[in-house]
């Protein structure tokens, strides 16, 4: 994993400043780093077996004649193709027997299990309240 030096002047800034300022300072170098993987298009996910989730997954987004296809890769190159549906459903199996199971975990996020594999996606949950 990639640190940039964005992350950096934090946690330098943080042995320079009071108790309080290290909390506050600990705190934007997580949001900074958590920021940092989103750019770098990694999400979490759960291989076949694994209880905890790691933000160590990419997407890849292609555009079909059935639509958004979202591939998503793990580290040790398994892979699984989900469709973006316009109806409600959210993701679905793009290829293969097995269904993908979506469960709602916030108004901007949805978790997919998959041939034992989960991954926790962004997405745009219809019906949902707007976080204020």
């Amino acid at each position: 994993m990639r640190i940039s030096s964005a992350l950096l002047l934090p946690l330098a800034l943080a042995a320079c400043g009071e108790r309080n300022a290290d909390t506050d300072t600990l705190a934007n170098a997580e949001a900074q780093q958590r920021a940092a993987a989103d750019d770098d298009g990694l999400i979490e996910c759960s291989a076949k077996g694994a209880s905890a989730f790691t933000r160590s997954c990419t997407v890849d987004r292609t555009d079909s004649d059935q639509g958004l296809v979202l591939t998503v890769r793990h580290r040790d190159g398994a892979f699984h193709r989900l469709l973006v549906t316009k109806d409600g459903r959210g993701v679905i199996a793009a290829d293969g027997a097995e269904k993908a199971v979506v469960t709602i975990l916030g108004p901007a996020r949805i978790e997919v299990a998959l041939s034992g594999d989960r991954y926790r996606l962004p997405a745009t949950v219809k019906g949902a309240a707007k976080p204020s």
